[in-house]
């Protein structure tokens, strides 16, 4: 009875309901909302399936990776791998859904084609909350990891300054220990080689240059054009670009009247230098000598405006008298000791015209020309003019068209060359084009770097700038070089970046080993400077104290980094991974460097320091990012 009353009450309030015509919303709002309800419980369950996939196959990339370096250092057997996999996975994966993990590992043995893999993978479900009420009581979910290695390998270029300022606030003690020290940068690196050749290290110690060597001198990848020219045939000197300074030397108007006793014709604010006593001889004078060994011998000092040492001189040769210039009032007699003309000259005005005579001669530069035949025969040539048609200046043959034709030995010849490069001619200077001798412009000017007094490529000198250490694995030469480093002269960091990339390229002047088809290959370059670019190859660009307007240097090496950033491997992959760090412990505060910002590969690349001890913690977190392995799935 009681149910046919509820039953019948309930077919009584069903009629009612049917021919109800208020509340229509209500209802069907009511009726809408179960699916409403349905979808966001569904969308709740699909959502922590996905998190606790996501943690699956974050615990799964970084047990396969620690498996890999495990295997690589010989910490486990290939057999350990499956119980090795579990036990990683178990201690990384922390999501509370997932329940029913099961992991496998599937270790695949290297061939002659084909590299070493790991392949981890694992499933599970969540049971769910409201997707049972749709017959789906559980929700089912895998994920998968493969590390890839023993075809992938390291290659790392540091390419570090040693400028003066590195003697300030502890820099180059702690970019020493940084690298070189226990546990730093090289430690992290060898530590992730097995086999010789799993990772090479170049170290570039560079300042204004970088120090190639002197044992190098017989290499067919030199420029000796600037090394062997004398001051007035510096193309480095010469202005660049329109409406630059130009602080090219010229020859003076009396040159064929200046020989032994008569006064230097050069000054640094004349020219850029001054006259020394002999042609390997720092002792600058004020006249040139009129006897010994070297009289005659009229020897540039070291250049004022690129801070650079001449290796040669100009010899006087006595041809006899006459006249010397005419046609400007601008010409006269070279002055002796005594502050006259020197002995035999004179000037007078004749029929209109002014010119001055006296004796003569000639001005060989002392190294080989064209013409010699007999000594210097491994040397290059020097072509460079030294001096006017018959001996003489005239208003209408200003230009200089004698060729240098001494032909005995060279007073300072190639083999004294201490190691210094500089620049390359532009516009490659900016890219990383291998060295051919058809094209002077691809080789690497030699350099007699010379400032604060100290020739810095000279081993002999009290603060050496080091020289390149090529791709190596010997790592304990590696932390001899770095520790051996000091602070040197000014920055030219382009030229630091030019030789890192130079180590990294197979077939260049550094003889990077040969790379493997079957190999993936890791290139990297870490640049570290602490200051701001303030001389390079071209005097007019900077003085050593700062960049002429316009920051013509970093414009430079601007080209440079987009040049590297824009090289490809066969892939079309970034064929290099670039890490820049500015130590900026000045006060006040130097500007962030733009050009070493941008240079980096990506903004997370590029740090900036404010004190010493961040050099250790940078370049500790740099190798730990160097140090895990990339994954190939």
């Amino acid at each position: 009875m009681l149910g046919s009353a509820i039953f019948n009450r309930g077919r009584a309030a069903a009629r009612r309901f049917s021919k109800a015509k208020d509340g229509n919303v209500a209802v069907i709002f009511t009726l809408a909302i179960l699916p409403i309800f349905a979808f966001i419980g569904a969308a709740i369950d699909y959502t922590r399936a996905n998190n606790a996939r996501t943690a699956m196959q974050s615990a799964l990339d970084s047990a396969a990776l620690m498996l890999s370096k495990d295997l690589t250092m010989g910490n486990i057997t290939a057999a350990q791998i499956p119980s090795k996999a579990q036990s990683y996975f178990s201690a990384l994966y922390t999501n509370k859904d997932g329940q029913g993990i099961s992991v496998s590992a599937t270790y695949t043995t290297p061939t002659s084609s084909a590299a070493a893999t790991i392949l981890l993978g694992g499933t599970g479900f969540i049971k769910s909350d409201f997707m049972q009420l749709a017959g789906f009581p559980t929700l089912n979910f895998s994920s998968s990891s493969t590390t890839t290695w023993g075809n992938v390998k390291m290659r790392v270029a540091l390419a570090l300054d040693n400028t003066g300022s590195m003697s300030q606030n502890g820099k180059i003690t702690a970019l020493r220990n940084a690298v070189a020290g226990t546990g730093g940068l090289i430690d992290q690196l060898s530590a992730l080689s097995k086999n010789n050749g799993d990772v090479y290290i170049s170290v570039i110690p560079f300042a204004k240059v970088v120090n190639l060597g002197a044992s190098n001198y017989t290499q067919n990848y030199i420029d000796w054009t600037d090394w062997l020219n004398p001051p007035t045939a510096q193309p480095n000197n010469g202005s660049m670009g329109t409406g630059s300074q130009s602080l090219q030397a010229t020859l003076p108007m009396n040159w064929h009247a200046v020989g032994p006793g008569a006064r230097c014709p050069w000054t640094n604010s004349n020219g850029g230098f001054t006259c020394t006593k002999g042609p390997t001889n720092s002792s600058n004078t004020t006249y040139i000598p009129s006897s010994g060994t070297y009289s005659g011998y009229i020897c540039p000092s070291v250049d004022y405006n690129s801070h650079s040492l001449y290796n040669g001189c100009w010899v006087s040769t006595s041809v006899g008298t006459g006249v010397f210039c005419t046609g400007s009032s601008s010409c006269s007699c070279p002055t002796d000791s005594t502050g006259g003309a020197v002995s035999g000259c004179s000037c007078s005005t004749k029929n209109g015209v002014y010119s001055c005579s006296g004796k003569l001669y000639t001005h060989d530069w002392t190294q080989p020309g064209p013409n010699d035949t007999v000594d210097n025969k491994n040397q290059p040539r020097v072509t460079a003019v030294v001096g006017w048609t018959n001996n003489q200046w005239t208003s209408t043959n200003q230009t200089p068209t004698v060729v240098n034709n001494w032909q005995q030995p060279s007073t300072n010849p190639i083999s004294t060359w201490t190691g210094c490069i500089t620049d390359r001619t532009q516009p490659n200077d900016a890219n990383g084009v291998l060295p051919a001798t058809s094209d002077i412009t691809t080789m690497f000017p030699a350099n007699e770097y010379y400032e604060n007094s100290t020739a810095y490529c000279n081993s002999s000198v009290s603060t050496p700038l080091g020289p390149i250490i090529p791709l190596s694995y010997n790592w304990s030469a590696l932390k001899t070089a770095v520790n051996a480093m000091q602070p040197t002269g000014g920055t030219d960091q382009s030229v630091g970046l030019a030789w890192a990339w130079q180590s990294l390229l197979v077939g260049g002047p550094l003889n990077a080993p040969a790379e493997d088809s079957n190999t993936t290959y890791n290139r990297v370059i870490i640049i570290l400077s602490d200051g701001l670019n303030t001389e390079d190859r071209w005097p007019v660009y900077g003085d050593g104290s700062s960049q002429a307007s316009g920051n013509p240097i970093d414009a430079r090496q601007a080209l440079q980094c987009q040049n590297l950033q824009a090289a490809k491997d066969s892939n079309g992959a970034p064929m290099y991974t670039i890490y820049a760090i500015q130590v900026n412990t000045s006060t006040p505060a130097d500007p962030t460097s733009t050009v070493l910002q941008n240079c980096a590969s990506s903004p997370d690349k590029f740090y900036m320091l404010t004190s010493s001890t961040q050099i250790l913690t940078t370049f500790n977190t740099i190798g730990t990012a160097l140090s895990k392995l990339r994954l190939a799935k």
